[in-house]
């Protein structure tokens, strides 16, 4: 996996796990929504440079080499 890559899919992570953990409490997720705007410009900009936007499989299957639990994303 090159750099990029890795930095791609470890925004995809973080941004996973701040949106679980914004909506975590239903009452509560319109307080923390707009903490997610930071997460998803980080991956955003990390896909992008990565050259992976438009090709989500490669992309998951990145994802699932640093969380293997992670589910099929879509195939």
């Amino acid at each position: 996996m090159r750099n990029d890559e890795l930095a791609a899919a470890q925004a995809y992570v973080r941004l996973l796990e701040a949106t679980r953990a914004a909506l975590a409490e239903p009452g509560d997720g319109p307080l923390y929504v707009p903490l997610l705007a930071s997460p998803i410009a980080e991956a955003d900009n990390a896909l992008e440079r990565a050259g992976l936007c438009g090709n989500e499989s490669r992309f998951f299957d990145l994802v699932r080499s640093l969380r293997p639990s992670m589910p099929g994303g879509g195939r």
